[in-house]
């Protein structure tokens, strides 16, 4: 047995027990840090090889393990950009101009002064633009910062209006000389409201004439025209068919079961009318039209697929992004860095990001924040331990100091 090995060992203890005690500090000054994944010092015995008469004292090695894959407590917040994961992933986020990505489940994000999410770190969010589906790739670049200002005060033209509602089947038929239906000649009437490019709204007039009534069907004839001009639109004038038999029971038949018209100073716009029916019944027509005038953003909304949605003040809600989350085969192997973000590693294994609770990831929490799974008990436990081997470490290289000392003086 060497005095200088008592010596190194006892300070290879105090070097152990200073690393158990720095994870321990570290545990406890991010105990409110969110989304914090506990570091632990894990010992290893270094043993030197000794005679059987003879014992050579060896060391003791240290490893810092993470606990990353340990979820913390789910913490609830008023803010419906504060997400957090449940369940498997990570949320992928960049620096500022995207071009470095990591992963974090620190989910506090805010709007930055371009309407760019960023969490307390200055890490920035990335998703899809639009509403994403069956997403999936095995690394993290191509997404994109997501942003919730870019459609404020954007108009959207009107395409599509979809139509339910009924004919009354004993309007008076117009003799085919007061065709076509117009201001002077129609059996029912309705309007729609559309947009056009710059979100003005169009009003359209919708003429409705029973033309016919032979065995089996009944047919209408319908017209669309320009309410401030009064004059049709083209493409807007289609006959339509009803079946009155008892299978048909006033259901829409035929070919035509929609009409495509122009929205003055705006976009083509299909009529769908495939849900009308004639049935006994008074006159009703209610049209749902897409589209909107300009608006500002109200509030946004994110689902539990990770669906980020911007809701309007004049009511539209338009997906702004998907938020994707991505997973490695071994989180615990991530490499921690600086803002509580982790990179890959070799022994993390690659990412694969893709769509919110596909693929073995977890749901988006929205209005939800995850906290740091450090259980302050457990380290100011942890804490004494350290301090108590670090002492009895110090110890036996005192007392191997001493004994030096008095070989040495053996000689005076």
């Amino acid at each position: 047995m060497s005095l200088y090995g008592v010596m190194r060992t006892g300070v290879s203890g105090m070097s152990a027990q200073s690393n158990k005690l720095s994870t321990v500090s570290d545990n406890i000054a991010n105990v409110n840090t969110t989304g914090y994944k506990r570091a632990s010092t894990e010992f290893s015995s270094l043993i030197l090889k000794s005679g059987s008469g003879n014992y050579d004292s060896g060391a003791v090695e240290t490893t810092v393990r993470y606990a990353i894959s340990d979820a913390g407590h789910t913490q609830f917040t008023t803010s419906t950009t504060d997400l957090a994961v449940q369940g498997n992933g990570f949320f992928v986020v960049s620096n500022a101009n995207n071009t470095q990505q990591f992963l974090t489940r620190a989910g506090s994000f805010v709007p930055d002064s371009q309407g760019n999410l960023v969490n307390a770190a200055g890490f920035y969010l990335l998703g899809k633009p639009g509403l994403v589906t069956n997403f999936s790739q095995n690394n993290l670049t191509g997404l994109q910062v997501v942003n919730i200002s870019q459609v404020s005060q954007v108009p959207v033209a009107s395409t599509l209006a979809t139509v339910t509602g009924n004919l009354d089947p004993s309007a008076a038929i117009i003799p085919p000389a007061a065709l076509p239906p117009g201001p002077t000649s129609y059996s029912s009437k309705s309007s729609i409201v559309a947009y056009d490019n710059i979100g003005n709204a169009k009003k359209l007039d919708v003429y409705m004439a029973k033309t016919g009534s032979v065995a089996g069907t009944d047919t209408w004839q319908i017209q669309v025209y320009d309410s401030a001009a009064g004059a049709p639109l083209a493409g807007g004038l289609g006959t339509f068919t009803f079946d009155t038999t008892a299978a048909g029971k006033g259901a829409l038949t035929g070919a035509t079961t929609s009409l495509t018209v122009t929205v003055p100073g705006g976009s083509p716009f299909t009529i769908d009318m495939s849900a009308m029916t004639q049935v006994a019944s008074s006159f009703d027509y209610k049209a749902t039209v897409n589209g909107s005038v300009p608006a500002a953003i109200e509030k946004i909304d994110v689902d539990s697929q990770g669906v980020l949605t911007a809701v309007l003040k004049n009511g539209t809600q338009t997906p702004l992004y998907t938020i994707m989350l991505a997973d490695v085969p071994s989180p615990d192997n991530l490499t921690p860095e600086a803002g509580n973000v982790y990179s890959i590693s070799m022994n993390s294994g690659n990412a694969q990001a893709g769509n919110a609770a596909a693929g073995g990831r977890g749901t988006v929490q929205s209005g939800a924040l995850e906290d740091s799974n450090v259980d302050l008990a457990d380290e100011l436990t942890g804490m004494i331990e350290a301090q108590r081997g670090f002492t009895a470490n110090s110890k036996s290289f005192q007392t191997g100091a001493d004994l030096l000392d008095v070989v040495v003086n053996l000689k005076r």
